[in-house]
C-alpha cells in the first residue's frame, strides 16, 4: 500500500467513525502502528486533522475529504458515468461544470473526445471549479469562462457575490452539476450553502441541466438544496441506483440513464 492510499484510507475512516485510534487504523489498513503515528502527524502538518494522544480527531466543525484525496472514491463508476454525460454534449454548445471529481472526470472526457479537437470554439465552458479551468484552458479548442468569487480550497470552487454576478449575465445550455445528495422528493444538494447558491444559479441560467452522480449520493438528503427534482432533466448514474429509487426520479420527471 502506498503513502496516497494510506492517508486516503484514514481520512475515510475519519470521516465514517468521527475519530480515529491508531491501533485500530493499523488493523484496519494492515500496516504498523508507527507507520499510522508517521501518517497521522503528517497529515496533521497539512490541517488536515487533528492529533490526540491515541489518534486523531476530524479539523473543525465540518469536516470534508479535500477534493484531490476523493478523485480515487468509486473511481470507475465516475469515469462510466463522466463519458456518457461527455457524449450528451453536441459541438458548439455553452456548458456549464460545477466542481466536484464526476464534473472533473467529465471535463477529461470532453477533452478527449475528437470530434472536440477543434472548432471556433468546440465548446464553451462556463466553470467556477479552478481545477477545472486549468485543465482545459491549455485546449484552444475550448472558451473557459472562470467566474470570479472566493475561492473553497476543499473543492477549488469559486463562490460569493463575484461568482453570482458573472452567472447571472450569462446563459447556457446545458450545466453539468455535481450533487452531494440528490433525493427525489427534496430535490438536489450539497453540504455548502455557498456551493448550493452557485450551482443553484447555473441550473436557473440552464437550458438543460444534467446531473452527474454515482448512486451513493441518490435518495440521499443534504443540507444545502440546489434545486427540485423537476428542475432536472436528466440524471447519469452507475447501476447501484435501485430500480425503486429510479422510478420515483422518472416520476418526477427525470430521464434517468445508469451505466
Amino acid at each position: 500500500m502506498t503513502r496516497k492510499e494510506r492517508w486516503q484510507g484514514l481520512l475515510d475512516l475519519l470521516v465514517e467513525q468521527g475519530g480515529l485510534e491508531v491501533e485500530p487504523a493499523a488493523d484496519a489498513l494492515g500496516v504498523s502502528a508507527a507507520t499510522i503515528r508517521r501518517d497521522l502527524d503528517q497529515l496533521a502538518e497539512q490541517q488536515l486533522l487533528v492529533r490526540t494522544r491515541g489518534g486523531a480527531v476530524p479539523h473543525g466543525v465540518s469536516y470534508e475529504l479535500p477534493l484531490r484525496y476523493r478523485t480515487s472514491r468509486r473511481a470507475a463508476e465516475k469515469q462510466r458515468i463522466s463519458s456518457v454525460v461527455a457524449a450528451l454534449i453536441s459541438p458548439g454548445e455553452v456548458i456549464g461544470l460545477t466542481g466536484g471529481t464526476t464534473t472533473t472526470e467529465v471535463a477529461r472526457a470532453l477533452a478527449g473526445r475528437p470530434d472536440l479537437a477543434s472548432g471556433s470554439p468546440a465548446l464553451t465552458v462556463v466553470t467556477n471549479a479552478l481545477n477545472i479551468a486549468s485543465e482545459l484552458v491549455i485546449r484552444p479548442q475550448f472558451k473557459i469562462v472562470l467566474t470570479g468569487g472566493v475561492a473553497r480550497p476543499q473543492s477549488y470552487e469559486l463562490t460569493g457575490p463575484l461568482a453570482e454576478q458573472v452567472l447571472g449575465r450569462l446563459a447556457v445550455d446545458t450545466a453539468v452539476v455535481g450533487v452531494d445528495g440528490f433525493d427525489p422528493a427534496d430535490g438536489a444538494a450539497t453540504r455548502h450553502e455557498d456551493e448550493a447558491s452557485i450551482n443553484r444559479l447555473l441550473c436557473e441560467r440552464a437550458g438543460r441541466v444534467v446531473i452527474a452522480a454515482d448512486s451513493s449520493k441518490l435518495g440521499v438528503r443534504a443540507f444545502a438544496r440546489i434545486c427540485d427534482t423537476a428542475s432536472v432533466d436528466v440524471l447519469v448514474t452507475d447501476t447501484g441506483l435501485s430500480a425503486e429509487v429510479a422510478e420515483r426520479f422518472a416520476g418526477a420527471g427525470v430521464e434517468v440513464v445508469r451505466v
